[in-house]
């Protein structure tokens, strides 16, 4: 009798650190990669694409207030937030007819 009351409270016992580190090492790590990858491409389509949306819908509603201000504050967000690409292709243009000019 004892021993049977033993084995259910070991048993219960195990089960239950078992799945609680079982589950909060499961839960650890597939939050960890869900909220990465679910974020980093949520995050790069909404930024691509809703300013874009956003401005054009504006602007065609309302044209007649100077959109070449939006446009150039647009562009000028956008080159702050990819002036790598612009630059390096800039300096390698330049670099290549240095030295082919030479």
């Amino acid at each position: 009798m004892y021993l049977c009351i033993y084995r259910s409270i070991y048993r219960s016992i195990y089960l239950s650190s078992y799945l609680s580190i079982y589950l909060a090492i499961y839960r650890s790590i597939y939050l960890s990669i869900y909220l990465s990858i679910y974020l980093s491409i949520y995050l790069s389509i909404y930024l691509s694409i809703y300013p874009s949306i956003y401005l054009s819908i504006y602007l065609s509603i309302h044209p007649s207030i100077h959109p070449s201000i939006y446009l150039s504050i647009y562009l000028s967000i956008y080159l702050s937030i990819h002036p790598s690409i612009n630059k390096d292709k800039h300096v390698t243009l330049h670099r290549t007819r240095l030295t082919l000019g030479r």
